[in-house]
């Protein structure tokens, strides 16, 4: 470590900036890119039902996620402080909703997600060693209800021994995260172009490029019929005019954003980013633009190599499978289990870097645990890691049960056997909405402190302000609500998540003596 790199560090409170702007790229490009564009478009095109809609979903989520990052790079400019959007929202509005965004990305959004990528490692893993497997039980499911079920298999095993290991690198300091990040982001990032390289100019079909790229390109068909969960609305199906396209454009966001998120996690490690005031917001434009490019071609590449019919149906919505199964035959499985194991791996590592960040500036706040505040001998916040380790990993051994509309248990139909969902499946359906709504929030916080602060230093300004930012709000807000209309049971749920962090919040004011209402640290530091 050099002198140079360790006096920085001392400006924020034992901080080391050891993240440039080509490790600060990697991290947002190595948070996003995980399984879901190798999954997720399946899903995309039984709703919006053709080639053109789907690669069109793909450029919103894009120009909505670019709109997004570079509102985030002027906040980022004006408060370069480890917590990020906690610290946004904390300046903007009040340490309470600062508090519900860090309260419900600790509970479930960031915790949740690194639960969710440790399994889908180990789900990948399990291609190249079969006893990896979800039903090769070490401790079999325990019905502990209903609904709920507890168990170990092997592939749940592999899936907390990923977080243990990677929460074990990060404790020894961010140059070793940084590192890991950077190899894995590298190689997924190749293997991605790589995917698209062959998906476009190699194994072209060109049976499947008449058919997607011809006269249907925007003609729906074959589209799921989405029903609303509120009585007295019509159902909507993309064939149907253009409330039927509206309906299934605004569903499919849900997949297709997710996929890109987690590109917010770089303004959590401000405090370890050189020359922040430039780098965040850099980074944040290079990463996204990046991955969203990568996105939209992955996509283009599906489209090239396999008819509409087979995306939408592509087995276990494995696409990329079907479109390498396409071009190499039975061995496109294995390959396609490699990408993805890396890919998972690098995504992990920025999650479980950045996450434990957030509980760092909250516990100096005194809304969190105060052991959380702390820095170990390497600079970063050891117990954090460790803490979120432990709630990841608990996330991982619940399990739902699954039943069928009429609440009959879903058997397996080879071994007659209860199937099983997972907890943190479910809990990130419900935040999709609440997450949605914190990104409103924060994004007009542009305003807010635009208003309330004007003369603080900002090195960067939003692009295409206010017309860019107030885009993305309004796209996002008529997202939001078309979700609470015909996805109302997983747009109330997560609702209630975050609302439970108020008496939280009361609590450990009440306990502590908060200091954050002061909510000056963010900027004035």
């Amino acid at each position: 470590m050099s002198t140079a790199i360790a006096t920085e560090g001392q400006s924020t409170g034992g901080f080391v900036r050891d993240l440039g702007l080509l490790d600060s790229t990697m991290i947002v490009a190595g948070s996003m890119i995980g399984s879901g564009i190798f999954i997720v478009p399946s899903g995309i095109a039984r709703q919006v039902g053709s080639a053109g809609w789907l690669i069109a979903v793909w450029i919103v989520t894009g120009l909505l996620t670019i709109a997004a990052a570079l509102a985030y790079g002027e906040l980022a400019s004006m408060m370069p402080h480890a917590g990020g959007q906690y610290v946004y929202l904390r300046e903007s509005y009040s340490p309470l909703l600062g508090f519900l965004y860090g309260w419900t990305l600790f509970l479930v959004i960031q915790t949740g997600t690194i639960a969710a990528v440790a399994v889908a490692f180990a789900r990948y893993l399990g291609v190249l060693l079969p006893w990896i497997s979800p039903t090769n039980w070490i401790v079999a499911p325990i019905d502990i209800s209903r609904t709920y079920a507890i168990s170990l298999s092997t592939q749940q095993l592999i899936g907390v021994v990923m977080l243990v290991a990677l929460t074990f690198f990060n404790t020894f300091g961010v140059h070793i995260g940084k590192l890991i990040q950077n190899t894995f982001t590298s190689a997924k990032t190749l293997s991605l172009i790589a995917l698209i390289i062959l998906g476009i100019f190699i194994g072209r079909n060109s049976g499947a490029i008449s058919a997607n790229f011809g006269s249907h390109f925007w003609s729906p068909r074959n589209a799921v019929t989405i029903q609303p969960e509120i009585s007295g609305l019509p159902a909507a199906i993309a064939s149907a005019g253009i409330f039927g396209m509206l309906i299934a454009f605004c569903v499919s966001q849900v997949g297709s954003l997710f996929s890109a998120d987690a590109w917010n996690n770089i303004t959590f490690t401000a405090g370890e980013v050189k020359n922040p005031k430039r780098n965040i917001p850099l980074s944040l434009a290079l990463g996204v633009g990046l991955v969203i490019t990568l996105y939209v071609l992955a996509n283009v590449a599906y489209v090239c190599v396999l008819p509409l019919e087979q995306i939408q149906g592509a087995p276990d919505d494995k696409v990329a499978t079907a479109a390498l199964q396409h071009m190499f035959g039975p061995v496109a499985a294995l390959i396609m289990a490699v990408a993805i194991v890396v890919s998972t791996f690098g995504c992990n590592n920025g999650l479980i870097l950045a996450g434990a960040r957030v509980y760092y500036a909250m516990a100096k706040d005194r809304l969190f645990f105060k052991a959380t505040g702390k820095l170990n001998k390497y600079h970063v916040p050891a117990t954090g890691l460790a803490l979120q380790c432990v709630w990841a990993a608990l996330l991982v051994l619940p399990r739902t049960r699954l039943r069928d509309a009429a609440g009959a248990p879903l058997l397996d139909p080879a071994t007659h056997a209860p199937q099983y969902g997972n907890l943190y499946s479910n809990l990130l359906d419900y935040v999709v909405f609440s997450v949605l709504i914190f990104y409103v929030l924060t994004i007009a916080g542009v305003f807010i402190l635009r208003r309330k602060r004007p003369d603080v230093e900002r090195p960067y300004k939003a692009f295409g302000y206010p017309l860019v930012p107030i885009a993305y709000i309004v796209a996002a807000l008529v997202i939001l609500t078309v979700l609470l209309l015909y996805l109302t049971s997983t747009t109330w749920p997560g609702l209630l998540i975050v609302l439970t962090g108020i008496p939280v919040y009361f609590l450990w004011r009440w306990r502590n003596g908060s200091k954050a209402d002061s909510a000056t640290e963010g900027i004035s530091a």
